[in-house]
């Protein structure tokens, strides 16, 4: 029976590799806990100086504070909630299906242009929303969506990185299998969304957490307004704007802010992390 091959280490190597691992960890991890011991302090801690990392006398008077300050508001705030879950999730779904199915055939079929579109979406990851800005903004006029959920929606489709991403996955996928398939008699769909689509989960789970992070953070206040249909963040930055006094108040908005995002993450990073299966198949 051939031995179990060992790193060629030392036992003080794996400890010193361990430690600097940790050390890279809790500098990445801080930020986040830092901001949760934010909120859990009371106000004499916040302008305590120096400025402590962990509260003293841990409270949750900051996020009361927030529930009384966001009931006070003269649109429901339970609106500004509803408006940023639909056009998430709307916007999210229809950004995997439109870049999943647009990288399918841009993976497994040849046509003239093809690689020149992909090219173009390329490019396109080198532009950030800033500068496409005032493009988009003229195209929405156009298009007559300004002030409308669509004015969000739109541009989340068209991301291209859902595109970029599916289409890296989807070209490792075994053409050997989408052959087999057809040769039993499954039609494209049934191959798109039954084989292609589970095999390529660690991708689409990854653009819908790009996706998510985008449009939950996104105020919007450019192209939206009309105060019943803006955004959760565009009300939250206005409790954040009301001066000192709101403080506590604006550690709590920023936990808040950061929970989506992060509970979509841990929810789904084992399967973010899992490489996709090809069944042992090589083309």
């Amino acid at each position: 029976m051939a031995k179990k091959r060992r790193p060629n280490r030392s036992v003080g190597g794996d400890i010193g590799l361990f430690i600097v691992v940790l050390l890279f960890a809790l500098m990445m991890a801080f930020p986040l806990f830092y901001n949760i011991f934010q909120s859990l302090k009371p106000l004499d801690e916040l302008f305590r100086f120096p400025p402590t990392v962990f509260p003293r006398n841990p409270t949750l008077d900051n996020f009361g504070d927030l529930l009384v300050t966001m009931s006070q508001s003269w649109v429901p705030f339970s609106r500004y909630i509803f408006n940023t879950v639909f056009v998430t999730v709307v916007g999210t779904i229809l950004h995997v299906i439109i870049a999943s199915m647009a990288a399918y055939v841009l993976a497994k079929y040849r046509f003239p242009l093809g690689n020149g579109f992909f090219k173009i979406v390329v490019v396109c990851l080198m532009f950030n929303g800033y500068v496409i800005g005032i493009p988009q903004y003229l195209i929405m006029c156009r298009l007559h969506i300004v002030d409308t959920y669509m004015a969000l929606i739109l541009p989340a489709c068209a991301a291209p990185i859902g595109l970029f991403l599916m289409k890296q996955f989807i070209e490792s996928f075994p053409m050997s299998i989408i052959e087999a398939a057809k040769i039993d008699g499954a039609h494209e769909w049934t191959i798109f969304s039954r084989l292609v689509m589970p095999n390529v989960k660690p991708a689409w789970l990854t653009i819908s957490i790009y996706s998510v992070t985008g449009l939950w953070n996104n105020p919007a206040h450019t192209i939206i307004y009309t105060e019943n249909k803006k955004m959760l963040n565009y009300a939250l930055s206005q409790i954040q704007a009301g001066g000192v006094a709101r403080t506590g108040q604006t550690a709590a908005v920023t936990v808040f802010t950061m929970m989506v995002p992060i509970i979509m993450f841990v929810l789904s990073q084992s399967q973010i992390m899992e490489t996709m299966a090809t069944s042992g198949l090589k083309d």
